[in-house]
């Protein structure tokens, strides 16, 4: 929920959205592939509060932004600015591109199961893998391109 969300306070909620709506419907799963429904829930989690976030208006969003992290080491500060840079790649995908490279990239999902979550065929998620890492390699071959 994280890395879909990229807010941790925002991902504990969806987290225990997730698992209220889990505690809910858990006598009508069927499925011996638990972590792939509770995959399918959280994402339907994440998509429900997208579409309520996307009917109202938050006015002072860069608050949060402007707080700084104490860094301790150079080597974790240089890590922090290659994560965010990727974030800000991410965030450039289309929703759809996005979602699947989160589900099967970085949750280590399988193209079955981010078809099932996202709903979509699992050629179509190959497709959408396929342009999501293309995109994310031309700005990593962009950004050496210019630090040069």
């Amino acid at each position: 929920m994280l890395s879909l969300s990229r807010d941790p306070y925002l991902a504990e909620d969806l987290v225990q959205e997730t698992f209220f709506r889990a505690y809910l419907y858990m006598e009508q799963l069927n499925e011996e592939k638990v972590k792939m429904w509770l995959f399918r829930v959280a994402y339907h989690a994440f998509i429900d509060h997208k579409r309520k976030q996307k009917r109202s208006v938050i006015k002072d969003n860069d608050f949060f932004a402007q707080l700084k992290e104490e860094q301790s080491t150079e080597a974790q500060a240089v890590l922090n600015d290659q994560i965010r840079e990727l974030k800000v790649w991410i965030d450039k995908l289309p929703e759809k591109q996005k979602n699947a490279v989160l589900l099967v990239d970085f949750h280590d999902l399988s193209y079955s199961d981010a078809s099932a979550i996202m709903e979509v065929s699992v050629a179509h998620v190959k497709i959408l893998l396929f342009r999501g890492r293309q995109f994310l390699r031309q700005q990593k071959v962009e950004r050496v391109e210019s630090d040069e």
